[in-house]
C-alpha cells in the first residue's frame, strides 16, 4: 500500500485550525522561487502572471499559504535579493496591478501570500547607495562606510568575509571601504540610523495595504553589527554560520527591530505574520526570534541540514521542539529552499535518495508545527547538478575567491507538462536549463498515478487536515516509544509515525491501522514489514 484515503471516524474536523492561536501554527507554506515556477510572457523567466495561472496547482496540493521570492527592482545580481525600489515591480516579473491581481486570486483560493522584505542590504542601484558613492551629506551614514587599515587605508577595515566568499568590503574611488555581507552589489544598511528603520516600517504598510498576509525577513538576524566591527581571526568564516557566535550575525539588537514590526504587523489584524530568516548557534538562540513580542515563526535550518540518522533527527526534533515551548511558538520544519542542495540529492540521489526525500516529507508534516516546501519537492525534483558554467548565475559560484556556488541547481525552473523541455514552464525557452530526463517529473506526468510523489504530497496534506492529531502543535503531547534499531516511532492524539531509516526493510509490531506510507507496507495488522528508508502514518 503506498497510501490510502478513506473517510476515518478519527477525522473529527474538516480541518487543522488551532484554536489557541494564529493560523501559521500549523500551516504548510509553499515557497515560490518567482524566476522558475511558470513563465506567461516567453521570455524564459517566471513572473507574477505566471504564478497567478498555477495557483490552482497549490490549492488542490492543499497548502495554506504561498511564499514569494523577492519581485522588486533589481539588478538581478544576487537572483532580486538586491533590491532597488522596494515598492514597485520589476518590469521582468510584471507590474504592480499583476501584484495586486496574484495576492486577489490567491485569496480567492483561501491562499495567504507571504512576500520576501530584504531589510540588511540594498542593490548598490538604490538611490540611497547612489547618494552615497556620490558622497551627498549624510548619504553614507545610512550604510556601513570605514576607513582601511594599513599603509593609506590599503587593507579592508576588518577581516570579515562575504558569505559568498571574498573579503566582505569594497573600496570606493576616495579610499573608503563599504560592507558586504553578500555580494559587492548588496550594501549593508546601518540600523543604527533612524531613517532606515523609518523606511522599512513604511515599506512593510505599502505591502500590507495591498493585501498581502505577512513578510518572510531575509537575514533577519544580521542587519545589527557588533559594536567596533571586531575582527573574527578565522577564515572560512560561511561554514561558521549557525554553529558560532559571530560578530556580523545573531546580534542582540535585532531583537528591537523585530519587536516594532511585530507591533505594526499586529496593528493590521487579520492574522498578518513575520517569519525570520535567521541562522542561530542553537534552537535556544532561533527560539528568540519568536518570542510572543517578536516574530511568529523562523526557519528551523537543524532541521533541513540534519543527516538522514535517526538519532540526530531525533535529537534535532526533541530541541527544537523544546526551544519553542520555552518562548509558548510553533516549531517550523524544512527540509529545501532555493539557497540549498535539494533534499532528494543531499540523501543520496537516485532511487534512494526520492525513497528518503518521501520519506522525510512524511515526517515534516507528522511533526507539531508548521512545514515549508519548496517548489519542486513535491514532484521529487533532485538537483541539477551538470549545469555548464556558462550558464550559472549564482554570484557565490562566479566570485574568484569564493565557495562552490550550487544555489542555481536547486532553481531549474519547474516542468508541468510535456515530453521535452521547457515543459510547458512557458511558451518560449527557460532562463536555466532543463533536464532532458525530466518529462516523467511534470505535473501533468505525475497526476492521477498514485505511486507518484505528487499525489503523496496530495495525499499528505488532505489527511493533514482531516486528522486533528496531525500537525497541529495544540492537539497534544507527542511521546517517543521504543522502537529497534534503525528506526523511530512516536504518537500523538489517536495518530502514530514510523520512519525506518535503514537500507533493508524490518518487521516490527504494527502500531495501528496504516493510512498513509511514503513506500508499500505489507501488514496483517499484528505486524508490519517496513519497508527500507520509509515513513509510514498509522491511525491509532
Amino acid at each position: 500500500m503506498t497510501h490510502e484515503l478513506t473517510a476515518d471516524p478519527l477525522a473529527s474536523s474538516s480541518s487543522n485550525s488551532t484554536a489557541s492561536g494564529g493560523w501559521w501554527r500549523d500551516a504548510v507554506i509553499y515557497q515560490v522561487y518567482v524566476r522558475s515556477f511558470a513563465d506567461s510572457d516567453g521570455d524564459g523567466v517566471g513572473d507574477l502572471r505566471g504564478v497567478r495561472e498555477r495557483l490552482p496547482h497549490l490549492a488542490r496540493l492543499g497548502v495554506d499559504a504561498v511564499w514569494l521570492t523577492p519581485f522588486y527592482v533589481s539588478p538581478q545580481a544576487d537572483g532580486g535579493y538586491d533590491v532597488a525600489d522596494y515598492r514597485a515591480v520589476d518590469p521582468l516579473f510584471g507590474d504592480l496591478a499583476d501584484a495586486d491581481d496574484l495576492v486577489r486570486a490567491a485569496h480567492e483560493l483561501n491562499l495567504r501570500v507571504i512576500v520576501d522584505v530584504v531589510p540588511n542590504h540594498t542593490s548598490e542601484r538604490h538611490p540611497w547607495f547612489r547618494a552615497a558613492l556620490a558622497d551627498e551629506p549624510g548619504a553614507r551614514a545610512r550604510y556601513l562606510f570605514r576607513p582601511g587599515r594599513g599603509a593609506a587605508g590599503a587593507q579592508p577595515p576588518n577581516d570579515w568575509e562575504s558569505v559568498f566568499g571574498g573579503p566582505a568590503w569594497t573600496r570606493v574611488p576616495d579610499g573608503s571601504w563599504y560592507l558586504h555581507l553578500f555580494a559587492p552589489e548588496q550594501p549593508d544598511l546601518d540600523w543604527d540610523h533612524p531613517e532606515v528603520a523609518e523606511e522599512f516600517s513604511s515599506v512593510l504598510r505599502f505591502w500590507l495595504d495591498l493585501g498581502v498576509d505577512g513578510f518572510r525577513v531575509d537575514v533577519a538576524h544580521g542587519m545589527v553589527k557588533a559594536p567596533g566591527l571586531p575582527d573574527i581571526g578565522r577564515g572560512a568564516q560561511a561554514t561558521l554560520i549557525g554553529t558560532e557566535p559571530l560578530p556580523f550575525f545573531d546580534q542582540d539588537g535585532v531583537h528591537a527591530i523585530h519587536r516594532s514590526w511585530r507591533r505594526l504587523l499586529d496593528s493590521y489584524g487579520g492574522g498578518r505574520i513575520g517569519v525570520a530568516e535567521a541562522w542561530a548557534p542553537t534552537s535556544e538562540r532561533l527560539a528568540l526570534y519568536v518570542r510572543p513580542d517578536e516574530l511568529h515563526q523562523a526557519f528551523n535550518f537543524r532541521f533541513l541540514n540534519c543527516p538522514w540518522d535517526p538519532a540526530a533527527m531525533r535529537t534535532v526534533i526533541d530541541e527544537s521542539l523544546a526551544a519553542t515551548a520555552s518562548v509558548g511558538a510553533p516549531t517550523t520544519w524544512v527540509l529545501s529552499n532555493h539557497d540549498v542542495v535539494r533534499h532528494v540529492t543531499r540523501y543520496g540521489g537516485g532511487a534512494r535518495g526520492l525513497a528518503r526525500a518521501r520519506a522525510a516529507a512524511l515526517l515534516m508534516l507528522a511533526l507539531p508545527g508548521s512545514a515549508y516546501v519548496y517548489q519542486g519537492e513535491e514532484l521529487g525534483l533532485p538537483e541539477v547538478t551538470d549545469l555548464p558554467d556558462e550558464v550559472r548565475q549564482d554570484p557565490a559560484f562566479h566570485r574568484t575567491t569564493g565557495q562552490e556556488g550550487l544555489r542555481d541547481g536547486c532553481r531549474i525552473p519547474l516542468p508541468w507538462t510535456g515530453d521535452r523541455p521547457p515543459y510547458g514552464f512557458g511558451p518560449g525557452g527557460s532562463w536555466l536549463p532543463q533536464p532532458a530526463d525530466w518529462a516523467p517529473l511534470s505535473v501533468a506526468a505525475q497526476t492521477g498515478d498514485p505511486h507518484s510523489t505528487l499525489e503523496l504530497y496530495r495525499a499528505a496534506l488532505e489527511l493533514r487536515r482531516a486528522l486533528p492529531g496531525l500537525g497541529s502543535p495544540d492537539a497534544g503531547p507527542m511521546t517517543w516509544l521504543p522502537s529497534p534499531e534503525g528506526t523511530l516511532l512516536f504518537t500523538r492524539p489517536h495518530f502514530a509515525c514510523t520512519v525506518n531509516t535503514r537500507p533493508t526493510a524490518l518487521d516490527m509490531p504494527a502500531p495501528g491501522r496504516p493510512v498513509l506510507s511514503s513506500s508499500p507496507v505489507e501488514t496483517d495488522g499484528r505486524t508490519v514489514l517496513l519497508p527500507a528508508d520509509s515513513c509510514t502514518w498509522w491511525a491509532l
